[in-house]
């Protein structure tokens, strides 16, 4: 029988980047002349919100941020070397990056060989793009200094990829599967960034990863391109919806019972950031919904499920949460297998455009070297 370890990080694309560029989303909403000016002064501001902006307009704010995402971060890879997986299992989500008007899956699991990743050579097919480039060597500025150059090996496991596809259709979950990219180069930024930040301090990620596709974004992964506009573009054509919250976390209660029945140790991770302000209409896309943010975590540290389940995936989209259903695998996945959050916290913030919350679920028994 397998082991499951279950994790819940961020891929929230500044980190990677440099302080004075993260509240870069915010400055530029305060850029839109569709928000009024009433929502654009600080003054008006909710407390945490002002605190954070400072004299400096976040600056400072940036690097408390920062500290506060790494720690949680640096304990998620502790329980991960600790518990020294066969594979991991990564649930994200596709920004229009990898797929695109040809197909939108709603789920697909990638059944990759191993691959060379330059993770900022191929920044420009991501939503992390940034079109900066400075004298180390083009690409995108990164806080590591690494240059345009710089390379990855990232090891996929086929066999057990395969076996999740099989096992899941046999169960009556209509998953695709793929083994080559199909517009990207190599790995979209919510698959990539977990390992890049899971290795944050640079030691490796030697584990081999099966990334797995949700179609979070859903009516906005091509009129939108699953990224930031302007608020005038509200009147856009929408596309078909994500899958329901309720589908999502079935389908991770299953995943999680097929590894459980593997001969695999196996780490799911789930990997988002929470409300993302910049998809929040009511708030004119200035803040996130932190209320809501706030009620879901204490029911994933209570393990009251039921209130995750039971959320519709229209409040999901007018909270701005809709990469929160990688989570929502996730969340089915520990309910699943009875397993309780060991170790979270919640990175609040405003200003730096969504809260941040990293999650550790033990196995039963804790986990075994």
């Amino acid at each position: 029988m397998g082991e499951v370890l279950g994790l819940g990080v961020s891929h929230y694309p500044p980190l990677s980047g440099r302080d004075a560029d993260m509240a870069n989303i915010l400055k530029g909403r305060l850029q839109d002349p569709d928000v009024p000016a009433h929502e654009k002064d600080p003054a008006n501001w909710p407390a945490d919100m002002q605190a954070e902006w400072g004299s400096d307009e976040g600056l400072a704010g940036a690097a408390r941020h920062r500290t506060a995402m790494l720690h949680g971060l640096r304990k998620a890879r502790e329980a991960l070397d600790a518990f020294n997986p066969d594979f991991v299992i990564i649930w994200g989500d596709d920004q229009y990056e990898n797929f695109r008007e040809t197909i939108i899956p709603p789920f697909c699991v990638m059944a990759y060989d191993d691959m060379a990743v330059h993770p900022w050579g191929h920044a420009s097919e991501s939503a992390m793009f940034s079109d900066k480039e400075d004298e180390w060597g083009g690409g995108k500025p990164n806080v590591w200094n690494e240059r345009k150059d710089f390379e990855i090996t990232v090891r996929g496991h086929r066999k057990a990829a395969k076996y999740l596809a099989e096992s899941l259709l046999d169960r009556d979950f209509d998953v695709s599967y793929a083994y080559k990219p199909l517009h990207h180069p190599s790995l979209p930024h919510a698959f990539l960034n977990s390992i890049l930040y899971l290795d944050y301090d640079r030691k490796g990620f030697p584990w081999p990863v099966v990334p797995f596709q949700i179609n979070c974004y859903g009516r906005a992964v091509i009129s939108y391109r699953g990224f930031i506009s302007r608020l005038a573009d509200r009147g856009r054509e929408l596309d078909p919806p994500s899958p329901s919250p309720r589908r999502v976390f079935d389908m991770g209660a299953e995943v999680a019972r097929i590894c459980a029945e593997s001969p695999w140790r196996v780490a799911l991770i789930a990997s988002s950031s929470w409300s993302h302000a910049f998809l929040v209409d009511r708030t004119y896309r200035m803040q996130p919904d932190v209320e809501l943010d706030r009620r879901l975590y204490d029911a994933l540290v209570a393990g009251d499920w039921d209130v995750w389940r039971n959320l519709s995936l229209r409040q999901i989209e007018e909270s701005g949460d809709q990469e929160l259903l990688n989570w929502f695998a996730l969340a089915g996945a520990m309910n699943a297998l009875g397993q309780r959050c060991e170790w979270s916290d919640f990175v609040q913030t405003y200003v730096f455009n969504s809260s941040k919350v990293t999650a550790i679920f033990p196995p039963a028994g804790g986990v075994k070297a």
